[in-house]
């Protein structure tokens, strides 16, 4: 059985700035703290993390991952892949580098962006990766079987995937039909929603809870909220049935 757990479900996009006094910043429930949007998929053998945004050490840490078998990235911005230098850790524990899965464009920014791991002399210490191309068809991480799909970003090409009976996309503007067989049947769906308020790059939270509705599945989770999107308990109370706001620190099993 897979457990998923939700490292963080917030985005860069709309933070305000520290000592901020808006509502989100100010509320007591814990649900409202949400870091970088990344997940935690694992099984009795395998242990996977989707997206290494600028909060990976402090995810890591707070769930306790001892052990890495692969970092899966969706795309290449910041707050997807800021915080990949922190694999080190894993290295020294697991005494190997780490498995990175990604498109060609991803690598492409990581090694733009961390090139100190690729010098032909490495200064000791750097982050030890093994870069591994993914395509738009299914493959194996450990015992886990990932389907990518591919939507739009805006005008950038960027991956979700479904794992079993989970399907997790962040980031989506668009979805292309070709692409809706991967997800139909999906008993957990996650789906991004930015804020309320149009969007160029992001689902809005209406745009989200009518691709919910065409998909039906059994359970859909929102994700990559902006504080502009407001107070967790009171988005999640004006949602239809069968839709939860997801927060930092959830776990779903599939």
């Amino acid at each position: 059985m897979l457990k998923i757990t939700f490292l963080g479900t917030g985005t860069s996009q709309g933070v305000p700035v520290i000592a901020c006094t808006c509502e989100v910043c100010k509320s007591l429930d814990p649900r409202d703290n949400r870091l970088r949007t990344s997940i935690l998929v694992e099984d009795e053998h395998t242990t996977v993390v989707i997206d290494s945004g600028p909060d990976f050490r402090q995810q890591m840490l707070r769930y306790g991952v001892k052990k890495l078998d692969g970092l899966l990235f969706t795309h290449e911005h910041k707050d997807h892949i800021a915080g990949m230098d922190d694999i080190r850790a894993f290295n020294y524990i697991n005494q190997k580098p780490v498995d990175i899965y990604s498109s060609v464009a991803v690598q492409e920014a990581i090694k733009r962006e961390f090139h100190y791991a690729f010098d032909a002399i490495k200064y000791p210490g750097v982050p030890e990766l093994n870069l591994i191309t993914i395509e738009n068809k299914p493959f194996q991480i450990g015992t886990i079987t990932f389907t990518p799909i591919l939507i739009k970003h805006y005008l950038l090409d960027i991956f979700g995937f479904r794992i079993g009976d989970f399907t997790y996309i962040t980031d989506a503007k668009t979805i292309p039909e070709e692409e809706f067989s991967k997800i139909e049947g999906s008993k957990i769906l996650v789906l991004n929603a930015l804020r309320k308020e149009p969007h160029v790059s992001h689902f809005t939270l209406d745009e989200a809870i009518q691709m919910m509705q065409h998909f039906a599945p059994e359970q859909g989770y929102l994700i990559h909220l902006s504080h502009q999107m407001g107070l967790h308990a009171e988005v999640e109370a004006g949602l239809p049935k069968g839709i939860k706001v997801a927060f930092d620190g959830l776990i779903v099993k599939n």
